[in-house]
């Protein structure tokens, strides 16, 4: 019984443990028993009682303080201590599942790595890289699709100011062909190119019809025929042979038209000269004709137009598609008998010859005033020496027509006075130079 308070004495936590064998002293309690061995038998009955029971009363009241000041802690602990029996067996089962699943996200990882890996061939992957490229370069794609619109506002607005704006159509289109040539497989700059096209059709159309302007200048026909061999350089092909090629048949065929235009122009009083012929051949034979009025009007402004626009369109086009001079071009002619084609203006004197002739026979018989005859004659005389300035002399040809035989005195007398006029003229020209 004493053995047993002792061994609780030294070790307070040996009735707990009795399963152990051999319970380890508490090193504090050996201490204490070796200063009470130590102290007299006074001294225990009285001193030392005192002091432990000071001593029990300061741990009651810091136990108490304790438990006062953290209650609250100890029982959220011990609460929480409680829930640990259903959290643990619930960590270990994670922890479980964790371990086994593990190895298949190591092998997802694996598989995700090597299927979109930077040098591997992946359809996502590449349609990923198509967009982060595509974003990178919008602003370029963005700057490529405006090219069509910018071409197109530069021709549309290129009849206002031509000079500066068929120039920047001709540059980017010049752009856009580049473009074209360095990606031929690219939808996109197919696209562009294909639209620059349909606006150099609309620029060529454009200068097309400034070739028919009525009132066309050297200057202005100069800079439309050079924007031409740009735009449609295929049409240009035999410019080297100074023959114009088919360039130059296009601007005679637009000047032709322009003058075929003013001359129609003229129908109201062509419709009066067919009624004059209409009345001279409802006279009866052997009575006087006192008309022609109507008509004299309209030969004279036919001729007036003629005159202008007939000389305009031979000397421009010898101006902008001279003859060439140099021996090379000339050998290469004598070579092939087949080269170079000749000009389209060697035949366009006659075709308008011909239009010409054509109306005066047809409308100069029925002006009968001699005056009149006189004034319309010379007329035709300065017109075919105006026009032989440029190697169309078309006087010879006057002798053809019909304008009754009591009119063959006066034509020769026309024909004397003008040529001694001419002569004059030459004459003081010549002394000027």
């Amino acid at each position: 019984m004493a053995s047993d308070l002792f061994n609780e004495l030294l070790n307070p936590l040996s009735l707990a443990g009795r399963g152990s064998s051999e319970p380890s002293p508490d090193p504090v309690a050996l201490e204490y028993l070796s200063n009470l061995a130590s102290m007299p038998l006074s001294h225990l009955d009285g001193p030392e009682q005192q002091s432990l029971a000071q001593s029990s009363h300061s741990l009651l009241l810091s136990l108490q303080a304790l438990s006062k000041r953290s209650h609250k802690h100890i029982i959220t602990s011990v609460a929480n201590h409680s829930q640990l029996r259903t959290t643990l067996p619930i960590l270990a089962t994670s922890t479980t599942d964790l371990t086994a699943a593990i190895p298949k996200l190591d092998n997802e990882a694996l598989r995700f790595s090597t299927t979109y890996h930077k040098s591997g061939d992946n359809e996502t992957l590449n349609a990923r890289k198509r967009a982060l490229l595509l974003s990178r370069n919008v602003e370029r794609l963005v700057e490529v699709l405006d090219l069509p619109t910018l071409l197109s506002a530069a021709v549309t607005t290129g009849s206002s100011t031509p000079a500066a704006n068929y120039a920047s159509a001709l540059d980017l289109n010049g752009h856009i062909r580049r473009l074209y040539g360095l990606y031929p497989h690219s939808s996109l700059v197919t696209s562009v190119s294909a639209q620059a096209d349909d606006a150099m059709q609309a620029m060529a159309k454009n200068l097309v019809m400034t070739l028919r302007t009525p009132g066309l200048k050297l200057a202005s026909a100069l800079r439309t025929i050079s924007w031409l061999r740009r735009v449609v350089p295929d049409l240009d092909s035999a410019s080297a042979a100074g023959n114009g090629g088919e360039l130059g048949a296009l601007f005679l065929v637009c000047r032709l038209s322009t003058l075929i235009n003013m001359l129609t122009a003229l129908e109201p009083l062509r419709e009066l000269a067919d009624q004059e012929r209409i009345r001279q051949w409802q006279i009866p034979a052997g009575s006087a004709w006192s008309g022609g009025q109507q008509t004299e009007r309209y030969l004279k402004r036919y001729l007036e137009i003629f005159r202008e626009q007939s000389f305009a369109i031979v000397s421009m086009f010898r101006s902008i598609f001279p003859a060439p001079v140099n021996e090379a071009a000339l050998r290469t002619g004598e070579q092939d008998p087949l080269q170079p084609v000749p000009s389209a203006l060697s035949t366009f004197p006659f075709h308008l010859i011909g239009m010409l002739m054509e109306t005066l026979r047809i409308y100069l018989p029925i002006v009968r005033d001699q005056p009149s005859r006189d004034s319309l004659l010379t007329q035709v005389l300065y017109c075919a020496g105006s026009l032989g300035r440029l190697g169309g002399d078309f006087g010879a040809l006057l002798a053809t027509i019909d304008v009754g035989n009591e009119a063959e005195d006066e034509w020769v007398d026309v024909v004397k006075r003008h040529q001694v006029m001419a002569g004059r003229l030459e004459s003081i020209v010549g002394g000027q130079r």
